[in-house]
């Protein structure tokens, strides 16, 4: 096969992932890096700092990791419902906020990694996601 033929089906089978989403968006996108971020995270916080909350010597175990993956392949399949119930209700609202909440809460996991791995949250960063958490629970107007 070809340089071309591969390059045109990743392509072909990126435009078909993406259009099931509705099409690739920003907000996709960061959720994309922030589950990505908190996989790594959590990884160097089992396998470097061996703190982890998911197993029980706090040190890196591969079904931990796959439970992780598993979830954050989970999280997308929640987006692509949101989204199709968007379709049917001919709305925007649940698959936006649907990611922007997963976003928050992959925001947060970040948050704690960090806290295990010994560093301080940069406190503008922390105030951010104080309110974004008030604001999802309905304790704060938007």
């Amino acid at each position: 096969m070809s340089k071309e033929s591969i390059i045109t089906c990743a392509c072909v089978f990126g435009g078909f992932i993406a259009s099931l989403f509705g099409g690739w968006d920003g907000a996709m996108t960061t959720l994309l890096i922030f589950m990505a971020v908190d996989y790594i995270t959590g990884i160097i916080v089992a396998g470097v700092f061996k703190n982890s909350r998911k197993t029980e010597n706090g040190a890196l175990e591969s079904r931990a990791g796959f439970k992780g993956l598993c979830r954050k392949g989970v999280i997308l399949l929640v987006v692509l419902v949101a989204y199709r119930l968007d379709l049917v209700m001919n709305t925007s609202f649940l698959k936006n906020t649907v990611v922007v909440s997963f976003i928050l809460n992959e925001t947060l996991s970040i948050a704690e990694n960090v806290g295990l791995m010994g560093l301080k949250w940069p406190e503008p960063l922390a105030n951010a996601i104080e309110v974004l958490t008030k604001i999802s629970k309905g304790d704060m107007k938007k």
